[in-house]
């Protein structure tokens, strides 16, 4: 197969879309030739096949000559592909859809948000098939849709050798912060906590002006709860290095509400990391678990019950339900086989 991939950013150094680069990696090793058009670029270091083209972001906020790059990239390397893959951005089916149908090409199109817009309703008209993580994480009714999980790398995601046990009890929440993420909750929890030797650290910054608002708001929370002693603002954190924190971790929380399935609750779980989340798309994956992980949206009090909960298991009991979570994304979320699948359709 020759593929051309659309994707919003290459950049191993990406907080949020550093991921992707390890998708292309894995393309690229059941692909005889990949062909990466970016919106920005940044470092990268792919194999000898992967041919990376940039719209020009890095360099230029000019949205008519990410247009033409747009249209002379896909016509130059018309030969080198006979399958699109549009990683979210639907937007490049809508530019590009008539032209690949013409020219017989194939198009996928990857996609998890509840958000069902119009540029959407045209793509899907477009597309062979419409890949998503979770029934929750595409609303358009399609039968195009292909239900497939996501795509974790094991190999980097996995839990810490000879891990020793933590002098204070490490609560660990990642992604962007912003009002969806309802950092707000998890604050509120931590606070009402009876134990006293824990820290929550908090991986992740704000991306918009709304969402810098809103960390203020919950920096402001925090004091007025006067646990800044508690609380660690970590920053951004390449996706590539996130690692460390999820593998030196006691516990994971994620507050998002259900929708989309969030990839850093299954990253956390791939590191041996027992989660408690508030998203009900995350039933049938922590059913096997033995503990009952899901606390109600915006239920503080719930979630400081069950945060009290874990921390009261010894090391041993923790270790071992973080092993059951890590099988669930070894057998339902592991990158290789999702690029395996996504290429069989």
């Amino acid at each position: 197969m020759k593929l051309l991939i659309l994707t919003q950013k290459i950049d191993i150094n990406d907080d949020v879309l550093g991921f992707f680069h390890g998708w292309v990696a894995e393309f690229a090793k059941h692909c005889e030739q990949v062909t990466v058009i970016c919106l920005f670029q940044g470092e990268y270091d792919l194999p000898k096949n992967v041919k990376v083209l940039s719209l020009g972001k890095e360099s230029s906020k000019c949205k008519l000559k990410y247009l033409f790059r747009f249209y002379k990239y896909i016509w130059q390397e018309r030969k080198n592909y006979d399958s699109v893959f549009v990683h979210m951005n639907q937007v490049y089916v809508v530019l590009g859809g008539l032209f690949w149908k013409a020219w017989h090409k194939k198009i996928s199109l990857w996609y998890t948000h509840k958000q069902v817009s119009l540029n959407l309703r045209i793509a899907e008209k477009f597309v062979d098939n419409i890949f998503t993580a979770s029934k929750e994480s595409f609303r358009l009714a399609s039968d195009k849709v292909r239900v497939m999980g996501h795509g974790i790398n094991i190999d980097i995601f996995r839990p810490l050798e000879n891990k020793s046990e933590n002098s204070v009890f490490k609560i660990l929440t990642v992604g962007r912060i912003s009002p969806i993420k309802d950092v707000k909750t998890l604050i509120r929890a931590v606070a009402e906590l009876q134990i006293t030797n824990y820290e929550l650290q908090i991986v992740g910054a704000a991306g918009t002006p709304e969402q810098e608002k809103y960390f203020q708001e919950v920096k402001e929370l925090v004091r007025d709860l006067k646990i800044e002693d508690k609380v660690k603002f970590i920053g951004s954190v390449p996706n590539r290095e996130v690692m460390r924190y999820y593998q030196n971790a006691d516990l994971f929380v994620n507050m998002a509400p259900t929708g989309g399935l969030d990839k850093a609750i299954l990253e956390a779980m791939a590191c041996g990391l027992p989660v408690i989340v508030c998203n009900e798309t995350m039933k049938e994956d922590l059913r096997s678990a033995g503990y009952e992980l899901i606390f109600k949206h915006g239920d503080f009090k719930q979630l400081s019950q069950k945060i009290d909960e874990i921390f009261r298991i010894d090391m041993d009991e923790r270790k071992n339900l973080g092993e059951k979570l890590r099988l669930v994304v070894v057998n339902n979320h592991n990158l290789r086989n999702l690029i395996l699948n996504i290429i069989s359709f």
